[in-house]
């Protein structure tokens, strides 16, 4: 429980992050960490909570209580083997978790919540320093070959746990590094990719084997795939964008682009990765660019826009300007809907609520113009508020639908709905298991719809808990 008298005499303090003029110059991770004394200090202020909601915020279940006492204790290699027992990739969700740890924490109540997000970073990053991440292989194999399609942070979680239980893992990544979102999604400047690297090494060691620049459904037959494999966990993410826009005057101008067009793009360029042939180039140098869409997509947009050398950036959220403090009497512990500014937004971005786009308009086929109507709290416009705003290159940053269709979704011939958290039907939350065939499972973003990196983690573990159960009849991996 850390100090008893912790939370009384220490205050809440957190990680900080460089200049903004010192961190837009490149792509680096620019969040300092705190000092492990420090650290150790903000573990003390953990509560002896007669209920810990922290476990119900965390979508692992990480046992934060237990390791934030470790820690205060500087039992580094118990705090480390802990949170690796429930999270396989803790250096990630410390790095790009929101947290609803930190919201559900009882200290939230007083707006002063134990830094649990800090805290998982410095375990897991100190874990890395000092060796204890180990290669786990499994004593014996079972015999059981498993494919995973897809290698997000859902499909690499569950690649480890089925490699671990002795099963052959055998990844297919569409693209030429694993890690999907983590690594082709999200900038360096969040996320820098050698964290990723390192764990797939692991997962080599492990016995996972990674099949990168695939597309399966296309560049090898999905049905194939499961003709050769005991089991195969369709992982492939919600990579379907929404285009509200479809119809809009002007969608055909040049310089309206979707967010996963543009951000690939630049972690391609960091990594020093050929983009593919064909490839419309992308760059917000030099141009007013306008983001459509308040998420942490929206935000990665902005932050990536600054690096190029946008001239300025603009966020459009069609959604009211959400109170600076939530009512704890009535959101707490669940987490709360309030004003929030990224760290990408704080670099300079302008963001507008309660607008709507309504069209486009450019010279010589490119886009010049941003049409717009301000909306009241029911989303409808407001007469004599129209209006437009430079653009010169606007990214559609409004979410996904759902799942490609056209490549495993439809050789599999997995119903669809038009729109919805789930594409392939049949899916439980017990068993993880697509109807459509007796091998087939699913996990991640194609299961429970666009959501956090820390679900997926959960997904995946809990994807590999029912193929174990599926393959052996019983299974010792948590859920």
């Amino acid at each position: 429980m850390g100090k008893p008298t912790g939370f009384l005499e220490l205050d809440r303090t957190d990680r900080t992050y460089k200049p903004v003029e010192e961190r837009l110059k490149n792509y680096n991770e620019f969040v300092v960490p705190l000092a492990d004394g420090d650290v150790q200090k903000q573990a003390s202020r953990c509560m002896d909570c007669g209920i810990p909601y922290c476990h119900n915020g965390c979508p692992v279940n990480n046992q934060i209580p237990d390791w934030n006492d470790l820690v205060y204790h500087g039992d580094w290699k118990d705090a480390a083997d802990n949170l690796h027992s429930t999270n396989n990739f803790p250096e990630v969700t410390g790095r790009i978790c929101p947290a609803p740890c930190e919201a559900a924490c009882t200290l939230n109540i007083d707006d002063k919540p134990v830094t649990i997000k800090t805290i998982e970073y410095t375990v897991a990053e100190r874990a890395f320093a000092e060796g204890w991440v180990l290669p786990q292989p499994p004593e014996k194999k079972t015999g059981k070959k498993v494919a995973i399609i897809g290698s997000g942070p859902a499909g690499l979680a569950a690649a480890q746990q089925l490699a671990r239980a002795g099963h052959d893992v055998h990844v297919y990544e569409k693209n030429q590094r694993p890690g999907g979102l983590l690594v082709y999604g999200i900038p360096d400047f969040k996320l820098e990719k050698t964290v990723i690297g390192r764990r797939v090494k692991q997962m080599e060691a492990e016995g996972v084997t990674f099949h990168c620049g695939i597309h399966v459904g296309q560049d090898l037959s999905a049905k194939y795939l499961e003709s050769k494999h005991d089991a195969v966990l369709l992982a492939i993410g919600s990579e379907q964008p929404f285009d509200f826009f479809a119809t809009a005057p002007g969608r055909d101008l040049d310089g309206l682009h979707y967010a996963m067009d543009f951000l690939p793009q630049q972690n391609k360029r960091v990594a020093g990765e050929p983009q593919k042939p064909k490839t419309h180039e992308l760059s917000a140098a030099g141009k007013h660019v306008i983001v459509i869409g308040g998420g942490d997509t929206g935000s990665d947009c902005i932050g990536t826009s600054f690096r190029q050398g946008a001239k300025s950036v603009t966020q459009l959220e069609i959604m009211p300007q959400p109170p600076v403090k939530e009512n704890k009497a009535l959101s707490w512990p669940h987490w709360p809907m309030k004003l929030r500014i990224s760290s990408s937004q704080a670099e300079g971005a302008t963001t507008e609520y309660s607008i709507s786009t309504t069209g486009f308009t450019g010279e010589g086929g490119k886009v010049k113009k941003l049409h717009y109507t301000r909306v009241n709290s029911n989303m409808q416009p407001i007469k004599g508020t129209e209006g437009t705003l430079d653009a010169e290159l606007v990214l559609f940053a409004m979410g996904f639908s759902g799942p490609i269709e056209s490549d495993v979704v439809k050789e599999f011939g997995l119903p669809v709905v038009a729109r919805g958290r789930f594409k392939g039907l049949d899916a439980t939350d017990k068993d993880y298991k697509l109807a459509a065939t007796p091998k087939l499972f699913c996990a991640g973003d194609i299961r429970r719809g666009q959501s956090l990196v820390v679900w997926a983690i959960r997904e995946g573990r809990q994807a590999a808990h029912a193929i174990d159960k599926f393959l052996m009849g019983t299974t010792t991996l948590p859920r």
